[in-house]
């Protein structure tokens, strides 16, 4: 399967494991193409069972409540991209030498299969952190350059359904999350970024070493430019390591200045010494840094790795100035949300680990943090280490806050801590309330958890709007 060919989908068995956005997408387009789908889910509820009613028809049948057993006759696994790899499911699809991959890897199998028309190459995106920023940023200055994109994979339409769909495009700009790579064997990038590495997701991958593999799968036959982070040198060595074709570059992106083969920042400007003619002795301006919003460091490093991916395609510097004027961020990610009393309230909820909870706080000082919930196997003392003399005070809620309570403790003990042992409903305007009372005119109070939202909310974009609630009910008060 790892071959990136597939002469026919007619007839062939498919078991699809998952009832969600991408398992539904990819069994309509199997069936589509003639294979037989069986869509596997444990849950058996009325929503799973209303979901499988609209699925089911000529090519698709559903099990629900069993998500163990592999339907017999199968020949090929895809999965949703959050199953683990040891599910009971590809245990048994490996003793019975059947192949497991995702959505990500069946779109790119069939992105030749539309006769009218050319595949769109993809410039695809990684990291820890920043990953849907970055590919939302290089997704605005290809259209700022009059390309015709989307912003697909981890985020926006299911990738199969834009690779089949009606709409061409000249290029995708693709977010791949390490889930999704360590089930897509065979994409071949035209450029690729991984923003960073730091530890998230290890209960999955089972080590860091496993984890950074996976991420590193998205250089493997770029064609044209692997695009580094010079800070984190641990992406420089997946660059190293991984099989390109001949003729394709490394490039770093860096907030200094840059060297050859480089985009950096210098006096306030992005510059560009990877893709201009001489670049031992040119760099070429893209645009100021006041161009991109919000411009705290992490957010210009995510618009000098997009820009990086774009300028390997062809596109001209004004498109990259366009593009980061154009861009809006999604909600929750550093989206300043009111002042009271001098205070300003940031959400950054989207800061579900430990690595963005440090990028985040580094943008404020002073600060009153707002933390906590699920901790997903993280440490917080090097967190701490890094941040705590930013602190005016912390505030912490959710299911694991004692782990950040005690880093608190032991490297940075004069901190004010707040714990809050509450996980109701008001929780949130509590947390704001105490942080508003640490806080004094000119600070920020920052929502940045480092931790997961489903201990207390359904996901970060209800905890994100439940702090802005929270923050608007202050300001009332104070009004």
């Amino acid at each position: 399967m790892g071959s990136g060919q597939v002469t026919s989908w007619q007839g062939k068995n498919i078991t699809v494991a998952g009832l969600g956005v991408s398992g539904i997408s990819a069994a309509r387009a199997l069936a589509g193409l003639g294979a037989s789908v069986t869509v596997v889910d444990g849950g058996d509820s009325e929503g799973h069972r209303a979901k499988a009613a609209e699925l089911a028809g000529p090519g698709v049948s559903v099990r629900l409540g069993d998500a163990e057993t592999l339907p017999e006759g199968t020949g090929l696994v895809v999965t949703s991209p959050g199953w683990k790899p040891d599910s009971p499911l590809f245990r048994a699809a490996a003793e019975a030498g059947v192949d497991v991959v995702g959505d990500v890897e069946i779109a790119w199998l069939l992105r030749d299969s539309r006769p009218d028309r050319k595949a769109a190459p993809w410039l695809a995106v990684t990291g820890t952190n920043g990953k849907t920023t970055t590919t939302q940023m290089l997704a605005s200055i290809l259209r700022a350059a009059g390309l015709r994109t989307a912003a697909v994979g981890n985020i926006g339409t299911p990738i199969i359904d834009v690779v089949l769909g009606e709409e061409e495009y000249d290029v995708l700009a693709v977010e791949l999350s390490s889930y999704q790579l360590h089930w897509a064997p065979s994409v071949r990038a035209h450029s690729a970024a991984v923003l960073n590495l730091a530890p998230d997701h290890l209960d999955w991958h089972g080590s860091m070493e496993a984890y950074a593999a996976d991420k590193g799968r998205i250089y493997e036959g770029n064609t044209v430019a692997c695009v580094y982070n010079v800070a984190d040198a641990a992406t420089e060595r997946l660059v190293e390591e991984a099989d390109v074709e001949e003729g394709c570059r490394a490039i770093g992106f860096t907030l200094g200045a840059p060297g050859p083969s480089m985009l950096g920042v210098v006096d306030g400007i992005l510059v560009d010494r990877a893709f201009v003619e001489n670049r031992q002795r040119n760099a070429q301006e893209l645009a100021e840094v006041a161009d991109v919003n919000p411009p705290a460091p992490h957010n210009i490093a995510n618009a000098l790795a997009a820009a990086a991916l774009a300028r390997a395609f062809g596109v001209p510097p004004r498109a990259v100035r366009d593009g980061l004027r154009d861009f809006r961020p999604d909600a929750h990610r550093v989206a300043r949300v009111d002042e009271v009393d001098g205070v300003v309230y940031v959400d950054d909820s989207k800061a579900t680990n430990t690595h963005a909870a440090e990028a985040s706080l580094a943008a404020f000082e002073p600060a009153v943090w707002i933390a906590g919930g699920l901790a997903k196997g993280a440490t917080f003392d090097e967190l701490v280490q890094k941040s705590g003399k930013r602190l005016r005070g912390a505030v912490l809620i959710g299911a694991d806050r004692a782990l950040i309570a005690e880093a608190l403790a032991r490297h940075a003990p004069e901190v004010p801590v707040v714990d809050l042992d509450r996980t109701d409903t008001g929780a949130m305007l509590a947390a704001v309330r105490e942080a508003a009372r640490l806080a004094e005119p000119g600070d920020t109070v920052l929502l940045a958890p480092a931790c997961a939202s489903m201990d207390m909310f359904a996901n970060y974009n209800e905890r994100g709007d439940a702090f802005a609630d929270a923050v608007r009910e202050l300001a009332a008060g104070s009004a």
